[in-house]
């Protein structure tokens, strides 16, 4: 494939005709594709051209309008940020507040190391791996299950409980 002037100057005049890649490329044939056509067009910085006539019959608009999916009111203008009157709900409001959880301080004597880490201890992790004393809790866990009821709480909150206690 290689684009002689006359595939060129046909090129430029069906692309003036308004006639699509895929169109250009099918006449032009021999190898030429609709991607390299419109590569063509790029490098040569052919742009504006003529839109293909669709039809001589003008289209009559549609005037008639539906109702709306959803009883939204739309506001346009600089009321379009006013804060809303708040509507009287039929369901009362209930606020939640969380209930802070108590810190549990596990003594030094209780916490272990990976070593000493058995299934039914709390493997929650205290201080820094990188560090010598760091220690897992090692309070005793309920079967099945790898924390403390302490640390259960913190590791496994509801995704509604995130959600409200995020600041905002």
């Amino acid at each position: 494939m290689s684009w002689t002037d006359e595939r060129v100057e046909l090129l430029k005049k069906l692309w003036n005709q308004g006639l699509s890649a895929s169109q250009i490329a099918g006449e032009l044939g021999n190898g030429i594709t609709r991607n390299a056509v419109i590569g063509k067009v790029h490098r040569l910085g052919l742009s504006g051209r003529a839109k293909a006539p669709a039809s001589s019959v003008p289209r009559a608009r549609k005037t008639t309008t539906r109702a709306p999916s959803h009883p939204m009111t739309m506001v346009r203008g600089n009321l379009a940020l006013k804060p809303k009157a708040a509507m009287p709900s039929a369901m009362p409001v209930i606020a939640y507040r969380a209930e802070p959880l108590a810190e549990v301080v596990v003594p030094m004597s209780e916490r272990v190391t990976i070593m000493e880490l058995r299934e039914s201890m709390c493997r929650w992790p205290l201080g820094d791996p990188s560090t010598p004393d760091f220690r897992f809790c090692g309070a005793p866990s309920p079967i099945g299950t790898p924390y403390c009821g302490y640390h259960g709480k913190v590791a496994y909150q509801p995704s509604s409980d995130r959600r409200r206690l995020k600041p905002r």
